[in-house]
Formats: structure tokens, sequence, C-alpha cells
């Protein structure tokens, strides 16, 4: 799903001006620690992780299992909090003109069941890349969330 009935109707009161956006973001590796990132159907020259926005009455760890499966067509399991991340480095504008200021949860994430495929249509293309080449993002997290540590360090900005 794009936009849920709740951003909908909230835009059509405020129109395109900023917004605080909760939202998660997973980071799920191949037997190979390559991470999976998307390109979105509406913004195909972009690349990002599975994500997106946390519902009223849903909790992170559901949203990023309904977000990852709607996106990637995977089941997962949130296996650690990695970092929250917000502020004015993580605002980002639609070619809708709507904007956004994300405070995101990331999540390192572990497929238990799927077939990668994108549900819902909102994924253009799904790639798995080395942490050594990553494609450019549209949200600059820190470079250091994508090396797989077992020292269980989690990242705030």
């Amino acid at each position: 799903m794009a936009m849920s009935d709740y951003y909908k109707q909230f835009r059509q009161k405020i129109g395109t001006q900023l917004i605080f956006n909760p939202s998660v973001a997973a980071i799920i590796r191949n037997e190979n620690g390559e991470i999976l990132f998307q390109r979105s159907s509406q913004t195909s020259e972009i690349w990002s992780l599975p994500a997106g926005a946390i519902e009223l009455g849903e909790t992170p760890a559901e949203a990023i299992r309904r977000e990852v499966h709607e996106e990637t067509g995977l089941h997962v399991l949130p296996d650690r909090l990695l970092g929250v991340f917000g502020g004015e480095n993580f605002r980002f504008t639609y070619p809708d003109g709507n904007q956004v200021e994300y405070l995101i949860f990331m999540f390192e994430c572990i497929v238990k069941t799927g077939k990668l495929e994108a549900v819902d249509g909102e994924s253009y293309e799904l790639k798995y890349f080395p942490v050594s080449s990553l494609p450019p993002l549209a949200i600059p997290y820190p470079k250091e969330i994508f090396f797989s540590t077992s020292s269980g360090n989690t990242f705030f900005q």
C-alpha cells in the first residue's frame, strides 16, 4: 500500500507541508551477507531499504513485519533494533510534493518464509547488494549501520 487512508485523509487537510512520520526500516541479509534494497515504482531512480510508516495502533515490530511483506513478499522476524534515526537529515520530498521528516526505527530482520516479489506493487525492483558497493540511497543512514556486528551496538542519531 503506497499511502494508508489515515495519511491520505491527513494530507487532504494539510496539503504537502512537512509532517513528522514515525517509520520503520529493515536490514535483511542473504546467505552472502548482502543487503536487500528496493527501487520504488513511484521513484524508480532512488534505492531504499524495505521501509514504511507505522500505522495507528501498530507497534514498530508489527509495522516492520507488515511493510517488509508488502514490499518484498518475505515474512521476517525483527531480530534486533539497530538504531533510531531522525532530524533534518531525514527529511524527504516525494515527487508529488509531500514532505516528511522521518523518525526511523531500524531493525535487523531474519527471513522466515516467502518468495522475493513485490506484493503491493510499490517496489519496482528488489536486489541484494554487497556492503562494499551499496547503491545511492534516498535516506542518509550512517554507513556503520550496514556492517554486520555481533557486538549488539545500537546507533542513535
